[in-house]
């Protein structure tokens, strides 16, 4: 058993972990992190980055250049379920607005960063019990014994091990969304430097994509809503039929070939309703349910939550304080945002209200540069609902990396 007593734990090392971890290291608590994978490893993700997360990924330090896969995005092509397609370019600068890179390369980048500054990770290590132990959190860490630490922070994915330990999972959910990808490789130029967005008919309120990575690769894959018209289930059997309907051809262009086998996951997205905190326990991320309900974006969401948990224990007081501090900070910033999102995807849902949605979108040079920057995340989605977050420069702030210290 240790008998040091750590300011906080956190089980998890994905960007909402990482997050947490170096806003604490910075701010001169005792962190741990553990992880019962071994980096690098793979994340299931489509893995774009919008301005949200990329302002926030600079706000940590990270070097976009040690990033292999890293890709800019300058242009958004919506295709409407018509096949009317739009483009919406994201601003020219000064910095960057959007981004794409695999998570295997994103996550490792991160965790090196951690320990650059001094954040003590053990990856290949399981947090396998968690147990209350008067004024801290005593947990079973495989090979490392009893870790406790004042404070938990659950960054542990959608099916949170933490949240079992506690008593504060939903037993059998299956998430609100479900995704498939494949990367391709030797795409054409299209796909290689724009990002497409498919509204096809019989996915809605889904949606088909088409990110570029490096090298003339892209993530290529879709998401649908569970208990619509394409049953989870079914997914394996859509994706050649998917792949094989000329308009999306046209993009991967004529060599595009599969480099790699096809992938699955489920996504959460219900912010508005999940428990946040239990106890000491603060939950981040995927384990907070925090992805857009929209376009099943999530690394910014848990960029964001990883980070309030961190300020929370930093702000400090009692436990039931750092835990309100933390749910009110971070309902403010994302449930409005999350419910308006829920909204537009009914519209969405049928294909003739997303036919006239994209048009409205595009109809002019003005809508489409403000679209680009609403659906990237530029600034909070329902910002004209919630006057509390307006500042000066909310719809005319620049993009990250504004800088070269981070390239």
């Amino acid at each position: 058993m240790t008998s040091e007593i750590h300011d906080a734990l956190v089980v998890g090392a994905g960007p909402a972990g990482i997050a947490a971890a170096i806003t604490l290291q910075r701010a001169g608590k005792s962190v741990l992190v553990v992880d019962k994978a071994e980096f690098p490893r793979d994340k299931f993700c489509g893995d774009g980055l919008t301005t949200l997360a990329l302002r926030l990924l600079d706000d940590l330090g990270l070097d976009r250049s040690t990033v292999a896969s890293w890709a800019p995005v300058r242009d958004v092509v919506v295709h409407s379920p018509n096949d009317n397609q739009v483009v919406f370019p994201l601003p020219e600068g000064p910095g960057s607005y959007g981004a794409v890179a695999r998570r295997v390369d994103l996550d490792m980048a991160l965790v090196d960063l951690a320990r650059s500054v001094g954040v003590d990770i053990r990856d290949g290590h399981a947090c396998t019990d968690l147990q209350t132990a008067g004024d801290a959190m005593a947990a079973s860490v495989d090979e490392l014994g009893e870790q406790r630490a004042r404070y938990v922070i659950a960054a542990d994915g959608m099916w949170s091990p933490i949240r079992k330990m506690v008593g504060a999972a939903t037993p059998g959910y299956l998430g609100e969304w479900h995704a498939f990808r494949q990367y391709f490789k030797d795409v054409g130029p299209n796909a290689a430097t724009n990002l497409h967005v498919w509204f096809e008919p019989d996915l809605l309120p889904g949606y088909a994509w088409s990110f570029p990575l490096a090298d003339g690769r892209a993530n290529v894959g879709f998401g649908i809503l569970r208990g619509g018209p394409v049953a989870v289930r079914d997914m394996k059997t859509v994706w050649p039929d998917l792949l094989a309907r000329p308009h999306i051809q046209a993009v991967l262009g004529p060599d595009a070939q599969a480099e790699s086998p096809h992938r699955a996951w489920p996504i959460p997205a219900r912010i508005d309703t999940i428990k946040l905190v239990h106890g000491r326990t603060l939950f981040v991320g995927d384990a907070a349910a925090a992805t857009d309900p929209m376009t099943g974006e999530g690394i910014g969401q848990a960029l964001l939550t990883g980070i309030n948990a961190a300020e929370a224990i930093i702000a400090g007081g009692s436990p039931a304080d750092v835990g309100s501090a933390y749910a009110n900070e971070t309902r403010t910033e994302l449930v409005a945002d999350h419910k308006m999102a829920v909204a537009l995807s009914k519209v969405l849902a049928k294909p003739a209200t997303a036919e006239v949605a994209v048009r409205i979108a595009g109809a002019t040079g003005w809508t489409r540069r403000n679209f680009a920057r609403w659906l990237f995340e530029d600034y909070p989605r329902a910002a004209l609902l919630t006057p509390k977050r307006w500042r000066r420069d909310l719809f005319t702030s620049p993009g990250a990396y504004q800088t070269t210290s981070h390239t």
